[in-house]
Order: structure tokens, then sequence, then C-alpha cells
């Protein structure tokens, strides 16, 4: 799996600079990716508009923009255009009825992995791409696996420990990213307020 996301991030070079990635398994059939959308804007609703070309027109905004996927009893939300994640609380507050999980990075680093469950954040880990100044919070076993990923690759291999959180999460969630779904034209996209203010 690892293999398949570096082939990703070799089609997508521009994915390496900045992005994060949340996905949300509902406990409760009945949770829409409207209402997670919701609860991920701070408990209004966002934005909906279509970007004839997304990539290019998502990093004008000052504000998260988000492609939505929804899989087979998950839903997927990826931030393309600078790499925005959302505050802890906001995390914890989409994880109620709900498992979560999240990778983001962004130009000036961020390499963060996260799990919340229950309304809370249960683990993370800061700076996971650097393993010897990698910090982690919450319950070591929660990413344990994550980790064995990590050390089975060389420190240098930057490209690989982006690959390995990806192939994490998907190995977690049963959701994974195509590389096709970033080729998009006249593509729906969600605008989320500007979390700062959240």
């Amino acid at each position: 799996m690892i293999d398949h996301y570096r082939r990703l991030f070799q089609q997508q070079q521009w994915f390496e600079d900045a992005l994060c990635w949340i996905v949300v398994r509902p406990l409760d059939e009945e949770t829409t990716a409207d209402d997670l959308l919701w609860r991920l804007n701070g408990g209004r609703d966002p934005e909906e508009r279509v970007m004839t070309y997304p990539r290019e027109e998502a990093f004008e905004e000052e504000q998260p923009v988000f492609f939505v996927h929804e899989g087979e009893g998950a839903y997927g939300f990826l931030e393309f255009s600078h790499g925005f994640a959302p505050a802890d609380h906001i995390l914890a507050e989409l994880s109620k009825e709900s498992r979560v999980w999240m990778t983001t990075w962004h130009f000036n680093g961020g390499y963060t992995i996260l799990y919340a469950a229950d309304g809370r954040v249960r683990a993370q880990m800061r700076n996971f791409i650097f393993t010897e100044h990698a910090t982690g919070e919450g319950d070591p076993s929660v990413l344990a696996d994550f980790r064995a990923m990590l050390d089975g690759l060389d420190p240098e291999d930057h490209r690989g420990k982006r690959s390995a959180a990806f192939a994490f999460v998907e190995a977690q969630t049963g959701m994974g990213i195509e590389s096709y779904w970033l080729d998009v034209e006249d593509a729906p996209v969600i605008v989320m307020d500007d979390w700062h203010r959240s």
C-alpha cells in the first residue's frame, strides 16, 4: 500500500507541499456528509462551489477548500490548497459517534497524524517525517502500526513517510485516494469558514 502512495506522490508532486486528509467513519448510518461538513465548519453550513480548475483556484483562497469523497461506510475530506487542518476541538466534535483519522502537512512542516473518537482526540504524532523529533500524545498503541511503518523506512525517505501516513489511514478506514480524483475540472468543492475564527 505504501508503494501505491509513492506512485501517487510521484504523479502529483504538488501534493507533497500541503494537504490535510481526514477520513470519518460514522457509527450511525444516518450520519451524512452534510452533517460532518457542518461539524467540520464549526457548526455552520460551508459554501458549496464549482471550480473550473480546482488546484489553481483553490490556492488563491485564504480559507480551507475541500474535495469530498464517499466510500463504503466512510467519508474522505481532502483539503488540498494550503494544508489547512482543523483545530483539535473541531476534530473532537467531528468524532462524536464517529471515528476520525487525519494526516496533514504544509509548507512550514506540521507533519501530523491523529485519531479521534467519542468526542475527543485519542492519539496523535507530530513531526513524523523527522522520526527522531517526532512527539506523541495520547494512547501510543493506537499509532503503533504507523510507528512500525516508519521504522521500516530510511530516515531520509520523506516521500515514503508521507506515503506511510496515507497507507496507515487507508488500512484503518478502508478509504484511500486515487490519482484521478485530483486531475479534475469543473469540480464541486466545499469552502470552509476561516478556522482561525472557530
